[in-house]
């Protein structure tokens, strides 16, 4: 086999242009049935959520200034297939919808390199709070300026 021969297999995310991560379960990370626990999947997602908000330009110190956060409403998330120890993956992230008032959706999507399966996918609904007394509180100019700006027009998934 040479060079020619080997295809690749193009990644074929839910939405366009990804913030994207590599994730590779460690042994910590496998549970007594030997596959990545669930849980691990949430970890990840909340590293990705802060790394792309970071890049976007909204650090934690920018919440903690603005005293505003977005808070986890609800979180969805469907595991597809499992994962197991060093298995190399790609998570991916996209802010997926707001009302442009309170709330903001983001979106998860978790592939296998090796073969490019979907393993997870997942959503969030975020509601902006006021840090100090953790009350609803619109989302401040600064939200809006970054995240709506970010944000993709969801299509249903395939």
């Amino acid at each position: 086999m040479n060079a020619l021969d080997i295809q690749i297999t193009p990644v074929v995310w839910d939405y366009p242009n990804p913030f994207t991560l590599p994730a590779t379960p460690q042994g910590n990370d496998i549970d007594g049935l030997n596959h990545t626990n669930n849980a691990v999947y949430v970890q990840w997602c909340e590293k990705i959520g802060w790394a792309h908000s970071e890049a976007l330009g909204l650090s934690l110190m920018d919440y903690q200034r603005l005293d505003r956060a977005m808070a986890i409403r609800r979180g969805e998330y469907d595991y597809l297939l499992p994962t197991v120890l060093h298995d190399e993956l790609t998570l991916a992230t996209w802010v997926s919808g707001s009302d442009g008032k309170l709330t903001l959706e983001r979106r998860f999507q978790l592939i296998r390199n090796r073969d490019q399966a979907t393993i997870m996918r997942g959503r969030w609904d975020l509601v902006c709070i006021e840090l100090s007394s953790g009350r609803v509180r619109r989302l401040p100019p600064e939200f809006c300026q970054v995240y709506l700006a970010a944000m993709i027009r969801p299509v249903p998934a395939p």
